[in-house]
């Protein structure tokens, strides 16, 4: 927001905000529409998460100024948005051996008493995969679309060295 923000005073005027300076510097603030949490500190800077697009992103943003002038603090800038990290889920349309590709593929976690997914760090890229038995995935550290998509066809690459290896 390029200015300071009284974070004890945006938590004891409205009611969707957390604040703990104790545990975290930041406060949390719960956007309904587009539902969006978003950590603002004290500096002006600020972290939206869960919007499901660029347009999502910018109407959160346009929210949390509005509920930051409530208390009388005047946005002038421009906020510059950022995509640090994307999220995104999906299927690849075939079945997985985890216990094999754990077993041969480098840079994976696999703990099936644990959790059911196979965690995958894809060499050469910053995205890290969760694939599952049935092919669904969830990718995440990723900054565009095109990151993602080139992520996922080489991961797609990848796995077709081991399809129907048992």
């Amino acid at each position: 927001m390029e200015q300071d923000i009284p974070l004890i005073k945006l938590a004891e005027t409205l009611p969707n905000t957390e604040y703990n300076p104790e545990q975290f510097p930041g406060l949390v603030m719960r956007i309904k529409d587009p539902k969006t949490s978003a950590l603002i500190f004290s500096s002006g800077k600020v972290v939206c998460t869960g919007a499901k697009s660029m347009l999502k992103v910018r109407e959160s943003i346009n929210a949390i100024i509005k509920n930051i002038e409530k208390i009388r603090i005047r946005i002038t800038a421009k906020p510059v948005i950022k995509v640090q990290n994307m999220v995104a889920s999906g299927s690849i349309g075939m079945d997985l051996n985890l216990n094999y590709l754990a077993m041969h593929l480098e840079n994976t976690e696999y703990e099936p008493e644990q959790f059911p997914g196979l965690v995958y760090k894809l060499q050469g890229t910053r995205a890290t995969f969760l694939l599952f038995s049935n092919g669904k995935l969830v990718c995440t550290g990723t900054k565009s679309e095109k990151m993602l998509n080139e992520a996922v066809d080489m991961l797609i690459v990848h796995l077709k060295k081991y399809q129907g290896k048992k």
